[in-house]
């Protein structure tokens, strides 16, 4: 079966756990030299793997001349813990404050709605009632076309279609009577719409 390298995640832990134990500052080429012996990290991947921590503010890097030194303290890594830890305490505590006001709400809105005989019977009868009103609603909707605002409307459409209708004989009126001098036979009976 080959053997599989080091997963990310555990490359950083022994990136770190070097660096802690070291407690010195580092090139990228001595950490390029140290990490394959001590801890088993490919040469080739520690540039990046120590970039993330550095991304991370795990590691801390500063560039002294030409040269870039890398380092990282285990109190610096204890304190970032506990500052992390408060983090997710306080937000735990937010939680906390609105989930007993949520549960504050649900108590009061709950109030007055306990399974009754009482309270049955009136979900009953709104039920009924919201039966009737989608009934009720379906009927007017079949009057519709009765409504004089409806009927105002189809007036008022017809008579634009009508002008409309008006406007296109008037047109053909026009290129009859010019094709009558030219001598085209359109019938005697073509006339406005009534």
């Amino acid at each position: 079966m080959p053997k599989h390298g080091l997963s990310v995640e555990e490359k950083r832990k022994r990136l770190l756990q070097l660096l802690f134990e070291k407690k010195d500052f580092f090139q990228l080429k001595e950490l390029e030299k140290m990490a394959p012996k001590e801890k088993g990290i490919t040469t080739q991947s520690v540039k990046d793997v120590l970039q993330s921590l550095v991304d991370d503010a795990m590691v801390d890097t500063d560039r002294i001349g030409t040269s870039n030194y890398f380092w990282a303290l285990p109190s610096k890594a204890a304190t970032a813990k506990r500052n992390k830890l408060a983090r997710a305490k306080e937000s735990l505590q937010t939680y906390r404050k609105k989930r007993t006001t949520l549960d504050d709400t649900i108590a009061k809105m709950s109030t007055g709605r306990e399974n009754s005989e009482k309270r049955k019977e009136l979900l009953s009868e709104l039920a009924g009632q919201q039966e009737k009103h989608a009934t009720l609603r379906k009927e007017l909707q079949a009057y519709h076309d009765c409504d004089p605002a409806v009927l105002q409307e189809k007036a008022d459409m017809s008579d634009m279609l009508k002008d409309a209708s008006n406007r296109w004989t008037d047109n053909v009126f026009s290129v009859k009577s010019w094709c009558k001098n030219k001598q085209f036979d359109i019938p005697e009976d073509l006339d406005y719409l009534s």
